[in-house]
């Protein structure tokens, strides 16, 4: 028979691959631990060869944990965030120091998938995490209880339902806090002993009653720049911090590149669904830096939408647009289907969005489509769509 320590410590984590509650099938997204493990393990046995130091508590060395992220021709180790190098070498340091480590950008550039990429490196798991939501409460990051254990036996290790938080303290492991931001400032300030004093009370249980923070503990926190419903964190709080700003893709070609690799590994082996040509691809880069940065590529001023037109809701229009042409077309991606597909990331009910979009496409849009096939298509697509 197993002891209240023995129920407190032991691994409920489901098998890598089953989803909680399915039947027979794969998950639609596995963890970055399941979908990377062959170089996860390739990485490990590289560290091994190579002696390479590992700080306590981590799975792999920080040289293995920034050949995972940035990838290594050398390993056969795909890159899997395209951006800002030494911002993962930076990152990697701070999760070694006692500070946390903050990601903070506009929407939709990457944070919450840096952080996924670092914590499966570092700990081999990526699911200890919690969402940041106006009802997030102090359960959520300390820890709650069962309560038919809590009236029948009253506080105990047993009757305690520990938060991921307090999990992550225990066994060792980065805790992943998505948009924290969005929690009230009083449940954000919860971190601040945690991260501090490395350690959880748990007065219900005696006024000694601890959990302890293990060697490979840290917390990786994200917060987006430009939204609305977000709570200003307090000094205290940010000096537990060390803080790195993910910027949006600048360089069109490259995000063209993104774009395409990202698109192909959600799209899966070519001929399952219609390839979309780089031309097409261009004009729908070209649509979301000229709407995202507030100017054209001919230097022109154009009213930025309050809508966020980052590079992963590009992707989402090209994936939309291959499978309009797949299931519902001819099978040939063009420009009219991206357009008609933006329609459902620009357009979210805001009026002076739409009139943005409209001047958009009534002024640059319709100069593009007299000197350029692909533009006239997309024009014709969007001029009746987006009225």
């Amino acid at each position: 028979m197993r002891s209240p320590k023995d129920a407190m410590t032991t691994d409920t984590t489901i098998p890598a691959g089953t989803a909680a509650g399915s039947g027979a099938g794969p998950e639609i997204r596995p963890p970055a631990e399941v979908r990377h493990a062959g170089e996860l393990a390739t990485l490990a046995a590289w560290d091994a060869e190579r002696g390479h130091e590992r700080p306590p508590g981590w799975r792999l060395s920080p040289r293995a944990v920034r050949a995972f992220v940035v990838g290594s021709e050398e390993l056969g180790v795909s890159r899997k965030f395209y951006g800002d190098d030494p911002l993962v070498d930076r990152a990697v340091v701070s999760l070694m120091g006692r500070q946390g480590l903050m990601l903070v950008g506009e929407p939709g550039t990457a944070k919450s998938m840096l952080s996924e990429l670092l914590s499966a490196a570092v700990s081999g798991s990526s699911t200890l995490t919690v969402q940041g939501t106006a009802g997030t409460t102090e359960d959520h990051v300390r820890y709650s209880w069962n309560y038919a254990l809590l009236v029948s036996e009253g506080p105990s290790e047993r009757s305690l339902v520990p938060s991921p938080v307090c999990t992550g303290m225990r066994e060792g492991r980065v805790v992943r806090f998505e948009e924290i931001t969005r929690c009230a400032p009083e449940i954000q300030d919860t971190l601040v002993s945690i991260l501090s004093e490395k350690q959880l009370m748990v007065p219900e249980l005696g006024p000694d009653a601890r959990v302890a923070a293990r060697p490979g503990f840290t917390v990786i926190a994200t917060a987006n720049l430009k939204d609305r419903g977000v709570h200003e964190m307090s000094a205290a709080l940010k000096r537990r911090f060390s803080f790195e700003t993910v910027a949006p893709v600048r360089d069109r070609d490259f995000e063209i590149e993104l774009v395409q690799r990202q698109l192909e590994a959600e799209l899966g082996p070519r001929g399952d669904s219609p390839e979309v040509p780089r031309e097409v691809l261009e004009v729908l880069v070209t649509v979301f830096q000229d709407l995202r940065t507030g100017s054209t590529r001919e230097g022109a001023p154009v009213k930025r939408p309050e809508t966020v037109m980052s590079t992963a809701e590009a992707v989402n229009v090209a994936v939309a647009a291959s499978l309009e042409a797949r299931y519902l077309g001819d099978g040939t991606v063009t420009t009219a289907e991206v357009a008609r597909q933006i329609a459902g990331v620009a357009l979210k009910g805001e009026e002076e969005d739409a009139r943005r979009l409209r001047h958009y496409v009534d002024n640059v849009v319709r100069e593009r489509a007299r000197h350029d096939a692909g533009w006239k298509a997309f024009f014709g697509a969007a001029e009746s769509l987006w009225r």
